[in-house]
This record gives structure tokens, sequence and C-alpha cells, in this order.
């Protein structure tokens, strides 16, 4: 029995990871098969299998000073979630896994050439989502590879974290903190794990935009809470002028994205909206160098991006930060509390999408 009820619980993992996120013409597609579903459940286990309580890794002697400073200040965030965020307390994130690569999965997305609608994968449970994720880049290459012989334009990138909405059972089957979480700054790995532990609190099946505007909105809040909260004052001014940086680039991004949608849904003929977009992109990555070269000091980060600017990158883009100030709205609207916040999100999203699209583009939310 204890052997079946374990097998079910695999086959539901395979529907409901949320960072992993044929016929060649359509844009939706089942990730139901078994080549998908075995690289699914097999990634997953054997991260399982790496990862050990996080405090049996501080006792260790062999622990790296870096990785040990993290874990400790994990533990702080982990509770710090819990506590004041209203975010779950359970056995995710107490677990750390090393997992020898510098991402947790790598999510392929595609959009047509002439639109920003990205195509999307099917799961039981989980519902359509706008990426498919391997834990293998090489699989993600290939499927790229394939899906840009049938025309599509892709993009392949590293995520460093996916959760399972907390939705296996016991601590065996948490989602562990990984190596790729360790990285950046101190605040990076806070938004990792206040990002992660939100899509265990409300979650719209098929409904990406939603929930991740959602979770980005709880991390970026979150976030700047922990840092006042803690006198990280220097870091807290750091953090805001990245994060006005980051509103630069979304400003410079979905500008673009806003004038190659309009082209896309004009009547002009193909012919003519291709010449188009190669002037739209080549006039974005102008604008860019400018900026960058201005005001951000020459800071080259972004140069890759820019680069390979296709209607994949910039439809991903929208559906990480497209809801975000209205969610941003929500919490100031309940008086910054965030029980209230979670369970009006929670209601928003047991609403038809048409309905909670509506609800969060009201008046008092713009």
């Amino acid at each position: 029995m204890r052997a079946v009820r374990a097998s079910a619980w695999v086959l539901l993992l395979t529907a409901v990871l949320s960072g992993c996120a044929t016929t060649a013409a359509d844009d939706v597609d089942s990730a139901w098969r078994p080549g998908y579903l075995w690289q699914s459940v097999a990634g997953h286990l054997r991260m399982l299998s790496a990862a050990r309580p996080v405090d049996a890794v501080l006792a260790d002697p062999a622990t790296n000073a870096d990785v040990r400073e993290r874990l400790e200040l994990s533990r702080t965030l982990r509770d710090y979630a819990s506590r004041h965020l209203a975010l779950p307390d359970n056995a995710s994130y107490r677990r750390y896994a090393d997992l020898g690569r510098p991402a947790a999965v790598w999510n392929v997305v595609a959009a047509p050439e002439l639109s920003l609608k990205l195509k999307t994968w099917c799961f039981p449970v989980l519902g359509c989502v706008g990426y498919r994720g391997y834990f293998d880049k090489t699989e993600a290459e290939t499927l790229a590879t394939a899906l840009r012989a049938q025309g599509w334009e892709v993009s392949v990138y590293g995520v460093p974290a996916y959760s399972t909405l907390g939705k296996l059972p016991g601590s065996v089957f948490a989602d562990p903190l990984l190596n790729t979480f360790l990285r950046g700054a101190e605040v990076d790995l806070a938004r990792l794990i206040f990002h992660e532990l939100s899509h265990q609190v409300a979650y719209a099946d098929g409904d990406t935009t939603f929930n991740e505007s959602y979770a980005t909105a709880v991390e970026r809040i979150g976030s700047r809470q922990w840092l006042q909260s803690a006198g990280r004052s220097e870091q807290l001014g750091a953090t805001e002028s990245l994060d006005r940086r980051r509103a630069e680039f979304r400003t410079l991004t979905m500008g673009a994205r806003e004038r190659l949608d309009t082209l896309y849904r004009s009547s002009a003929s193909d012919d003519d909206k291709r010449r188009e977009k190669a002037r739209l992109l080549a006039e974005l990555r102008a604008e860019y160098a400018r900026w960058r070269d201005a005001s951000w000091g020459g800071d080259r980060a972004f140069d890759a991006w820019f680069d390979g600017a296709n209607n994949a990158r910039l439809g991903v883009l929208a559906a990480y930060n497209a809801q975000v100030p209205a969610f941003e709205r929500l919490f100031e609207r309940v008086g910054r509390d965030w029980p209230r916040f979670h369970a009006e999100v929670r209601r928003l999203a047991a609403l038809p999408r048409r309905e909670r699209d509506a609800a969060l583009s009201a008046p008092s939310l713009q």
C-alpha cells in the first residue's frame, strides 16, 4: 500500500511542477508523454535524494564557509516568511541539496514569428503553462532546436527554483533549498524563498500571469519589509536602486512589446510586418544602448538579453510582471495585512479567468 501511495504521488508530481514548466502547427501541446514524464520524475527524485536537513549540513565540518553563512540566513528568512508574511509554516526549504549545476531546471518558451502569444503545454491538475521545463539543459536545447525548425521563435533560460505547490506529503517530498538559491546578494535569497512559498498559498490553474505576478509582488514587498526589520539600510538602498533599474528595463521592454503587439494585430501584410518588426527590434536595441551608456553607467549585464530579443523573450516577460502593480495596490488596499491579502488573492484565484482579470484591472487597482 505504501508503494502504491508513493507511486501515485510521483505521478502527481509531474502535474504540479510550476517552474517547469505534437502537432507542429498547434500552439497548445500536451506535456503528458512518457519521455517527458520520466525526465520530470527522475530529475525531481534525484534532487530530493541529494537533500539533507539544513541543520545537518550546518553541523558538517566539511560545509563551505560561504554555504554555511547562506544556510544560516535561510533559516532566519524561512522563519520570517511564516511569522511575518503569513506564508506556509511547513517543511519546504528546510533541507538543502547541491545539484552541481547552475540552474534547477531550464525552461523553453516559444512564440510564433508574428505573434507574442506563447506556445503552451498542458498538464493534468496544473493546467496549461507557457513554458516547458527540463532538468537537463541538453534536452531543453533539443526541444528548442526542434521548435525553431518548425518556425517558432524560442528562448531557453535557466531558473534557480520551482515549486511543487506544497501538494506532496511529508518532509522528504518538500521542496528543498538548492545551491542555485545561494548566488547573489542576501536579498536575492529572501526573494526566492518568499516567491516560491507564495505559490503554495494561491494558484490559479493555467494562469501563469496571475500566479507569477502575485509571487513577484510578494517577493518584492516581503524583501523590503525584511530588510527594514533587520536594520539593513545599506542593502535596502542598493536593492531599491536595483529595483529602479529593473523597472526601467521593464519600461523599455514592455514599450517594445506593446508596439510589436499592435503591429502583429494590424491588417498589414506579413511581409510588411516582418520589415517593421525588424525595425522595431533594432530600435529597441539602440534605445537600450543609449540607456545603458547614460543612465546605467555602461553596465552591460543586459547585453546578451537584448542581443537575442525575440517574441518568445518579450512574451515571457509579461507573464512575470504584467499584474504586479495591481497586486501591490491590492496589498495597500487591505491595509498591508498579509493574511487578508493572501485570502483575497485566493478568492481571485478561484474566479473564472475573465472575472479575475477584470478584478485586477479595476480602477481601484490601477
